[in-house]
């Protein structure tokens, strides 16, 4: 009929067959490490051949790839939907990012390591898989801009600091807060030493 949209069926199952296989392999990386993820464990675990893999990812790389693609695409989505829910003042929007970018890191070793730690020997993601992650940075970078803070070094000491904080509560305080706790506080120190303004006084009600 006009109108109808013809479904490709067999894409569809390529389709759900790439997300099983990255399903499982984020699985493997979570139980035993980012880098004792293996083709065969993976395959097994789908209830396939290990070189029918090939016929979804090109390698082991290719895996980490759409991971890492995967991964920077879901910290973009949360971090634009955080912003949504601030107050438009700029301390209150840096609160917001950082502290949606320190859960978000904290929740899954795994997902951090490979997002912002080179622990895959010979893995560098393409540039496709790489384009969230640019666009994440700049969507930061923009914001601290509007707020004022266009010098680029400030911006990197912000990011330094910031990991800093998730490196030392994923190695020494899994599940903790420890670093949690500072958080804010290395924020606001960060903000006051750039210079930006306060949050505006909450007003109560006039005194009789």
């Amino acid at each position: 009929m006009l109108g109808e949209t013809t479904r490709d069926r067999k894409a569809e199952r390529r389709e759900a067959t790439r997300r099983e296989i990255l399903d499982v392999a984020w699985a493997v990386a979570r139980e035993h490490g980012l880098a004792q993820l293996t083709l065969r464990e993976v395959a097994d675990r789908v209830g396939m051949r290990a070189p029918s893999l090939y016929t979804h990812f090109a390698s082991k790389n290719a895996i980490y790839d759409a991971m890492f693609g995967a991964a920077w695409e879901e910290c973009e989505r949360v971090a634009a939907q955080a912003q949504q829910a601030v107050p438009d003042t700029p301390r209150a929007r840096l609160r917001a990012m950082t502290r949606t970018f320190f859960e978000f890191s904290v929740a899954d070793l795994a997902r951090y390591q490979l997002m912002n730690q080179r622990t895959i020997p010979g893995f560098t993601p393409s540039e496709e898989a790489f384009a969230p992650s640019v666009r994440s940075v700049q969507s930061a970078v923009d914001l601290l801009g509007a707020a004022g803070v266009t010098d680029r070094d400030d911006v990197e000491i912000l990011f330094a600091l910031i990991a800093g904080l998730v490196d030392q509560q994923l190695a020494n305080d899994p599940g903790g807060d420890t670093r949690r706790r500072l958080l804010d506080r290395a924020v606001e120190m960060w903000a006051d030493g750039v210079g930006l303004p306060p949050d505006p006084a909450i007003s109560g009600p006039e005194p009789h």
